[in-house]
């Protein structure tokens, strides 16, 4: 997509967008949020207009944005822009799986706003987390194995389709999950088979009040919990592509690898 001018009115349809413009320090251009929108705090102020899935048209016309930003997943994420294409809204839409989606989603964001430096600056911070977090461990360290919990009860977790799979490789851990797919569902008899050395969950939107793996049923038979090399995190920081992913790595890093030989 080529704008005729840098985009001043846009709405993000998905939080990590959100996140992108207020970190370039643009987010000025920001006019609407989504119902489930509240982080930065900078943008709970601005009008709410649906859901991700389900956006109202009517409101976003009326807001007059020159620029739409979705994030691709399921098939309705598509369909909610086709009622703001046919009102000539210019709509982006984009898939992010690694950091280096995420890098080049930036720069896109940089050049559709005229603001390509702020971009680099961006994945050049982000790029500087990624390089410390790399030497929280030695060349020769064993790359432990993570199990990241996506949801508990009716198990699901990270497969190697998620951003989170990258975060955990540029922790310096191993996904155990062999799933493509961003989220696999998992029994637990499989979980146990693949006994991993850490098991991560996230708290938020998907994992509301995750009951603690220690005081589950049979999890102590797990090497992460009866060795407590358990770790919770931000759902929003982790499973969400953004700049946070960043801080999530040095976050995993340090749990992985605090206290052993660097």
């Amino acid at each position: 997509m080529v704008l005729k001018r840098p985009a001043k009115r846009i709405v993000a349809l998905y939080g990590s967008f959100n996140e992108i413009l207020c970190a370039m320090n643009l987010g000025d251009r920001l006019v609407a949020r989504t119902a489930a929108d509240h982080y930065p705090a900078s943008i709970v102020k601005l009008p709410s207009i649906g859901t991700h899935m389900r956006p109202n048209p009517e409101l976003i016309v009326a807001l007059k944005p020159d620029l739409i930003l979705q994030m691709a997943g399921r098939p309705q994420a598509a369909a909610a822009l086709e009622p703001l294409r046919k009102r000539g809204i210019p709509c982006a839409m984009f898939k992010v799986s690694s950091f280096e989606d995420l890098f080049s989603v930036i720069a896109r964001i940089g050049s559709l706003t005229g603001e390509p430096g702020r971009a680099d600056s961006l994945v050049d911070s982000m790029k500087e987390k990624l390089d410390r977090a790399a030497k929280m461990r030695s060349a020769t360290a064993t790359r432990p194995t993570v199990f990241f919990e996506v949801r508990y009860p009716n198990l699901l977790a990270a497969g190697k389709g998620s951003i989170v799979s990258d975060i955990i490789d540029r922790s310096g851990g191993r996904n155990c999950v062999d799933g493509s797919k961003k989220i696999v569902r998992m029994g637990e008899e499989e979980l146990f088979r693949l006994n991993p050395d850490c098991y991560v969950y996230q708290t938020g939107r998907m994992n509301p009040s995750p009951v603690t793996p220690a005081d589950r049923p049979h999890f102590m038979k797990l090497r992460a919990v009866a060795g407590n090399r358990v770790l919770q995190v931000d759902e929003s920081m982790f499973s969400r592509p953004g700049p946070r992913n960043a801080d999530a790595v040095e976050i995993l890093a340090e749990f992985l690898f605090k206290g052993k030989e660097k």
